[in-house]
């Protein structure tokens, strides 16, 4: 019987540059996934000189933003944290549907990993549940998404 090769992603960030996509809209949420994200990062070898922080609008602009950050050479990868809470308007599938192809573009286009990070909830308990409460952090699930998709890429 043959040995199947396995690649595999090791949960290691030594050594890594990693740039953080941060929206300010909807930060008493969203500095909950950043704070989860870079504690993960950090306990899983990641030296906190070795990210950058860009703080920008909101979920719209994700994906310029990640684009740039990608096509410039410098990280390893890319994490986009946000939130888009559901209002009374079309307005929330717009942004959501744009952010999501903008941000997986930039991320084929680039080969560069990205953690998607970006909380799409229909009311504010579920973007609670999901930045450290009932659901967990949803900031540390795009981190280690994020990191074992670049071991793997180192692979490729």
């Amino acid at each position: 019987m043959s040995t199947v090769k396995t690649i595999a992603g090791q949960l290691d960030a030594k050594g890594l540059k990693v740039a953080v996509v941060a929206t300010r809209f909807n930060d008493f949420i969203v500095d909950r996934l950043v704070g989860g994200a870079l504690d993960y990062l950090e306990r899983h070898g990641l030296d906190m000189e070795n990210v950058t922080m860009v703080r920008i609008p909101g979920a719209f602009e994700m994906p310029l933003v990640c684009q740039k950050l990608a096509a410039s050479g410098k990280y390893d990868g890319i994490l986009a944290l946000g939130a888009v809470i559901r209002g009374g308007t079309p307005h929330f599938d717009y942004v959501c549907a744009e952010a999501s192809k903008g941000i997986a573009q930039a991320m084929l286009q680039h080969s560069m990993p990205v953690g998607f990070g970006l909380l799409t909830c229909d009311n504010i308990e579920q973007a609670i549940e999901r930045a450290g409460s009932k659901a967990g952090n949803k900031g540390v699930e795009a981190a280690a998404a994020m990191l074992e998709t670049i071991r793997v890429m180192e692979q490729l």
